[in-house]
């Protein structure tokens, strides 16, 4: 009796990715397109990636042991989230492992590294302090001319967790007891729009930028991204200048994507992500090359793919467990009756304010394309 016959392995280097979520299901399925041979160490089997890709580990923990045994088996790590001990990558990269980005391109996660790396370079940022106590609390507000100001820790903090507007001395020092170390603060803006540049940058140099993106965040999550940015032409080339100067400080190779605010006419940089990101889902279906796609290219050192808008405009609309509404799964069916719209759902457990899935649009202007989307995120939401 002879063995079922194995298929070939693709010929090329290995990439690993750390991390199980909807950012690695999505470069997996930009993998599989070009026979890329992936290898994914996820935790728990509730991630989203693991259900999908055969070479998957799945470990207790992202330890030092977990991820050093998982690593003699790539020759290229990559990243779902920037959740890894920074003395775990520091370790991985003197122990020869290429990473891509490198552990210092992550270690801009840290927003206190961030801002003060940032500021440090010219780059414009909102005023900030890192403050460990409420006397440097206070001191900062007079500086800045009162309360409210805005506080979060330096780690974590995704989809706007651990962020507090705060006005009063008691709400910060609450802040400051419950995160039990230092925090960064920063001025309240008033905010113009918000917007998003995903920048992806080869291993051997060469850079591609993403058209600028007006993101709408409700409550620290991101919901809607529309693009091309309804703002003006200077504007735009601001916030694509500045984006490519937080590049090329950061160095992140792969894909960092850069948040920016616009407040009373000025571009500033709220955040950098050394990863691909959420702003960037709508390239799957509105540029020639998607922003998974490229950033595999570029951790892989290929050459990159073109980033032009395939129409007009685009939009994407997230999809977040809603109370009452029920598992967006179940309304597959109907939220395919909305002609135009792309919908992708992430295999993920159905829980209050998860991200479980996006649609996209694409339109003859931004206004169409969203307004498909969310004729498609509604029916999944039983609406």
């Amino acid at each position: 009796m002879s063995a079922e016959p194995t298929a070939p392995r693709p010929a090329g280097p290995t990439v690993g990715i750390i991390g199980g979520g909807q950012l690695a299901r999505m470069m997996l399925e930009a993998a599989s397109a070009l026979a890329i041979d992936v290898r994914l160490l996820a935790t728990t089997s509730d991630e989203s990636a693991p259900g999908v890709w055969p070479h998957t580990t799945v470990v207790d923990a992202l330890d030092d042991a977990a991820i050093g045994e998982f690593a003699t088996a790539c020759d290229i790590l990559t990243f779902d989230h920037e959740l890894v001990d920074p003395e775990v990558l520091d370790a991985l990269e003197r122990h020869g492992h290429v990473l891509r980005p490198g552990a210092r391109a992550l270690s801009f996660s840290d927003k206190a590294q961030q801002r003060t790396r940032l500021a440090a370079a010219g780059l414009p940022v909102p005023r900030f302090a890192v403050v460990g106590n409420l006397d440097e609390l206070e001191g900062f507000v007079g500086a800045v001319g009162g309360w409210p100001v805005v506080m979060k820790p330096p780690r974590g903090g995704y989809d706007g967790r651990g962020v507090h507007i705060v006005d009063t001395p008691e709400a910060g020092l609450a802040v400051l007891e419950g995160t039990g170390g230092p925090v960064v603060v920063e001025e309240f803006l008033d905010m113009e729009a918000e917007l998003a540049v995903v920048v992806v940058t080869r291993a051997s140099g060469g850079q591609v930028r993403y058209p600028v993106m007006q993101t709408v965040q409700v409550e620290g999550i991101c919901h809607v991204v529309t693009c091309p940015a309804p703002l003006s032409a200077a504007l735009l080339d601001e916030a694509d200048r500045v984006a490519a100067s937080v590049a090329e400080i950061v160095n992140a190779v792969g894909v960092l994507a850069v948040e920016l605010f616009v407040s009373n006419g000025r571009v500033l940089v709220n955040e950098v992500a050394p990863r691909p990101h959420n702003s960037g889902h709508l390239t799957i279906e509105a540029c020639t090359t998607s922003q998974f796609e490229n950033h595999l290219r570029a951790v892989l050192d290929w050459p990159l793919g073109e980033t032009t808008l395939l129409a007009p405009a685009a939009a994407m609309v997230n999809v977040i467990g809603e109370t009452g509404a029920g598992d967006p799964a179940t309304n597959r069916a109907e939220a395919l009756t909305a002609s135009g719209a792309h919908v992708h759902l992430y295999g993920k457990t159905w829980r209050d304010g998860r991200k479980l899935g996006h649609v996209t649009a694409l339109g003859p202007d931004v206004q169409t394309a969203r307004d498909t989307a969310q004729r498609a995120h509604d029916a999944l939401q039983g609406r």
